[in-house]
């Protein structure tokens, strides 16, 4: 009876290692299982970075950057106001003396619809 009671207390003993050594490897795979995705959401940050920078090296490429092209567009605005007040400048006078000869030279005449009665 003696010799029983041993294998019994042996398979217990070993029914409780073995129920040990799953516990522990249950565990085990829950860590990996957690580093896993730590790597996983990592990896995808440093990807979604990596696309982010190409993505705007390409979009500044393409379109150029936005202060360039503001200070493009207030030179050329800036440019052709000069030229345009230059060319008022420039011709003022001459147009001020067409018109005023224009309005100065009435020729007085009878319209040709006047019927005279």
């Amino acid at each position: 009876m003696t010799s029983q009671s041993q294998g019994i207390q042996q398979l217990l003993q070993a029914e409780k290692r073995a129920k040990d050594k799953l516990e522990e490897a249950k565990k085990r795979k829950g860590k990996r299982l957690k580093q896993a995705k730590e790597e996983a959401i990592a990896e995808i940050d440093h990807y979604r970075l990596q696309r982010e920078k190409e993505f705007r090296n390409k979009q500044t490429n393409v379109m150029g950057s936005q202060g360039n092209l503001s200070a493009k567009i207030e030179e050329q605005t800036t440019e052709t106001i000069q030229n345009l007040t230059s060319s008022y400048q420039k011709n003022k006078e001459s147009m001020m003396k067409k018109l005023l000869n224009i309005v100065y030279d009435v020729k007085p005449e009878v319209h040709p619809n006047f019927r005279h009665a």
